[in-house]
């Protein structure tokens, strides 16, 4: 419920007007001073109307005519003035009577339907009534007052009605909810009765045969009694036999895997072994037949046998050492012979001749180069790099190349070893690395070692 206005009624002066006036142009009434609470207090539509009122003519005032605290606020935008001053405009008002005057006066030169207190609209006419400071003022309001307590009532009412409505339509919803719960419980009930009651069966029916189980117990153990001791000795003897057996079984199953494995390990071993031999029987033939030819070939030696000077002794030809190639013209001739072998220090080529480059594109530019020779020259390539810190193998190498990786706590200088050691004697072999510790061991094998510069220049013609 909205306030009671706090607008005193009020009394003439010995003149015969109202006390407390300040004269003005035109004015046919005179006012009595408000007191400043009185202006707060009124109704909150009234209290809107007057600060919209004296927000439009605080700005348009002179600056003499406007108390000091409401400067600020005539420097707001219009639409702002009301909205965030409303209070300090209202209060002013009623503190100042000058300032009450000049709104006033600037209402009846501006805004002169603003100050009819018989206007339609209640709330300016109350409005107009207070400022003007007429004795009907506060009747006005407490009609403002009254109006707006019946709105609010009828809201009340209204929202009342309809929160009724809306709690009646649920209460309906809410009994025909209940109307199906019930309906749903009932056919419920009798479907449990009707489980119950097969449930009562079965159990009966169970009860029947548990006794008939316990009797059947009983009688096992009395014939288990009578006839226990034989029983226990009979199933002693037997358990000692199967026992006997169980270890008889294992054993000869033991002797029985071993001989299989044994005779696997055999079968395998000689296997690998002939398979061996034969490769190496074969690739020695396939060899010496090729460099036969191919020797007679490059030195025009026609095929004769032996002489009396080879049959000399104390002395050796030097055959069985490889000589070391020293540039690219004896590298290719080299591996221009038939089945020739090239045995390639991976590392050591690749920090030779591009170290800049990191590891895997080193390996990845050698093979290649090494693929496109091997296609040129019909060697058969082997390239070798220490395994060690190699976190990724390539899936596929191009063809023609041979790609190992030693094994951890394995060097590649001993896989090249175990390359030239494992190849028959008199293939010839081309070892490239400039590690002088593996030319001088594989030189002794029959190999020819190559610095790695030279391989190098020659993979750069490729």
């Amino acid at each position: 419920m909205q306030p009671q206005p706090a607008v005193p009624e009020t009394p003439e002066d010995a003149t015969g007007g109202p006390s407390g006036v300040v004269a003005s142009a035109g004015a046919t009434e005179r006012s009595e001073e408000v007191p400043a609470e009185g202006w707060t207090a009124l109704p909150e539509t009234v209290r809107e109307r007057i600060a919209e009122l004296a927000a439009a003519a605080v700005g348009k005032l002179p600056v003499a005519d406007v108390p000091r605290q409401l400067r600020p606020v005539a420097k707001f935008a219009p639409a702002k003035r009301a909205k965030l001053g409303g209070t300090a405009l209202l209060t002013a008002l009623g503190e100042s009577s000058q300032f009450r005057v000049a709104v006033t006066e600037w209402l009846r030169d501006h805004r002169k339907d603003a100050l009819d207190p018989n206007a339609p609209d209640s709330v300016a006419a109350a409005a107009a009534a207070v400022l003007l400071g007429e004795a009907g003022a506060a009747g006005r309001v407490r009609l403002v007052a009254k109006n707006a307590e019946e709105t609010a009532l009828r809201a009340e009412r209204d929202a009342a009605l309809a929160r009724n409505q809306r709690l009646e339509t649920e209460l309906a919803q809410l009994r025909e909810e209940l109307r199906e719960a019930k309906e749903i419980a009932g056919g419920a009930r009798g479907e449990r009765d009707a489980e119950v009651e097969k449930l009562l069966k079965r159990l009966r029916e169970q009860g029947v045969q548990l006794r008939q189980a316990k009797d059947a117990v009983a009688e096992a153990h009395a014939r288990l009694e009578s006839g226990g001791a034989e029983s226990a000795e009979e199933i002693k003897a037997l358990k000692a036999q199967l026992e006997r057996e169980r270890q008889r079984v294992a054993t000869e199953r033991a002797r029985a895997e071993k001989a299989v494995t044994d005779a696997e390990i055999a079968r395998q071993s000689a296997r690998e072994a002939r398979q061996a031999d034969e490769v190496r029987l074969g690739l020695l033939l396939d060899t010496i037949e090729g460099a036969v030819g191919g020797l007679r070939r490059e030195l025009s030696v026609s095929a004769r046998g032996q002489r009396p000077a080879d049959m000399v002794r104390g002395a050796t030809s030097g055959l069985g050492a490889g000589g070391k190639i020293q540039d690219v013209t004896a590298l290719d001739r080299h591996l221009a012979l038939p089945n020739v072998h090239l045995i390639v220090d991976g590392y050591n080529v690749t920090k030779t001749g591009y170290p800049e480059l990191a590891l895997s594109d080193q390996r990845d530019r050698l093979i290649h180069q090494l693929s496109a020779l091997a296609a040129r020259t019909s060697a058969e390539v082997t390239v070798v790099f220490d395994g060690a810190g190699v976190l990724s193998v390539p899936a596929a190498v191009p063809r023609g190349v041979r790609v190992l990786f030693s094994e951890r706590g394995v060097l590649a200088d001993d896989v090249i070893r175990s390359l030239v050691a494992a190849e028959p004697p008199g293939r010839p072999m081309v070892v490239a690395s400039t590690d002088r510790a593996v030319a001088d061991s594989v030189r002794g094998k029959g190999a020819h070692p190559v610095p790695s510069a030279v391989l190098v220049s020659r993979l750069s013609r490729v």
